[in-house]
């Protein structure tokens, strides 16, 4: 099992990773920043809730596990 510290950092940083691709994503089809980025923020801020209850799942879970 890893800490909530560990999970919480890769969460992180996978979602500012997500961030920038989405923000990207958005000026591409909106052509506005600012729509963009709100797109961006909200789907980051979902992301990472989600991603960081996932991993915390999964450490919990033997299945798998050579220990």
């Amino acid at each position: 099992m890893e800490s909530w510290q560990r999970s919480l950092i890769k969460a992180i940083i996978w979602n500012i990773i997500g961030l920038a691709v989405m923000a990207s994503v958005g000026f591409a089809f909106t052509g506005s920043f600012a729509v963009g980025g709100a797109m961006a923020v909200i789907n980051t801020a979902i992301g990472l809730c989600s991603y960081l209850i996932y991993e915390r799942v999964w450490s919990r879970v033997r299945w798998g596990r050579y220990v």
